[in-house]
């Protein structure tokens, strides 16, 4: 199949648009650097001609109230265009318990571009993943200083981003969902431990505070951010990614 995959030269694109053509797809990555904005929807009809399939991978700029605007745009102009260029499947990633967060203006922002993909025309998939591995830099960077990273007891089922890129390649090459499949790490941590656990790996001698009202993920309730039963689990391991990063 040919597969448009727009946000394709990112983290979890690039790893994408590999693995499809590995599959024998013809797998053809878009982004700003490549002519394509969702945005104006500039790129759009020449980057969707002839394709099966098309892969929306693509991020707010930000994680404020403007991120709304963002994907509603984004994904009117994509839906249009595609519905043009005769495309029979759309597929996007969202974020596991995303509906179960409305005091994140970014989590709200996730559960109206999922919205909009329902209310479309076209066949879709939604892949639902928790947290990357490869953010947790940028988690404890949130509430840090040079002596003390303050987290919350939040419960996170992180994976790698290999897996994923994995997980949107499988669901890109097959029939569309018309619904959600969510996809999650091997294992569940309380946040404030999971930075315990990165930082004595880097041998970083910093303190993790445990703070309930700290960063971004003190506003997830609960478990909402744990896969439930029917998700799909990955199989790498924190502790073992952690260690190859390390080497």
């Amino acid at each position: 199949m040919k597969i448009a995959v727009i946000g394709g030269t990112g983290l979890i694109g690039s790893q994408v648009v590999k693995l499809l053509q590995e599959a024998g797809h013809e797998a053809v990555p878009h982004s700003l650097s490549t002519g394509v904005d969702l945005l104006s929807g500039q790129g759009l009809p020449e980057a969707l001609q002839g394709a099966q399939v098309v892969v929306n991978l693509t991020n707010s700029p930000t994680f404020d109230e403007a991120s709304s605007d963002f994907f509603r745009t984004s994904m009117d102009n994509l839906l249009a265009a595609a519905q043009r260029a005769g495309v029979g499947h759309a597929v996007i990633l969202s974020i596991v318990g995303v509906d179960q967060v409305p005091d994140l203006a970014y989590y709200r922002a996730k559960v109206l571009q999922e919205d909009v993909l329902k209310a479309g025309r076209l066949p879709y998939s939604i892949v639902r993943a928790t947290q990357f591995f490869e953010f947790m830099d940028a988690v404890l960077s949130w509430t840090a200083d040079e002596n003390t990273v303050r987290l919350p007891r939040t419960p996170v089922q992180p994976m790698a981003a290999t897996d994923v890129a994995r997980a949107v390649a499988d669901v890109s090459a097959g029939s569309p969902l018309q619904g959600i499949r969510d996809v999650a790490g091997p294992d569940v941590f309380p946040l404030d431990e999971l930075g315990r656990i990165t930082l004595a790996a880097r041998g970083d001698q910093r303190t993790v505070t445990t703070d309930d009202s700290a960063g971004m993920f003190a506003a997830v309730p609960g478990d909402a951010l744990i896969a439930k039963d029917g998700a799909v689990i990955a199989p790498t391991a924190y502790r073992e990614w952690l260690g190859r990063q390390e080497r």
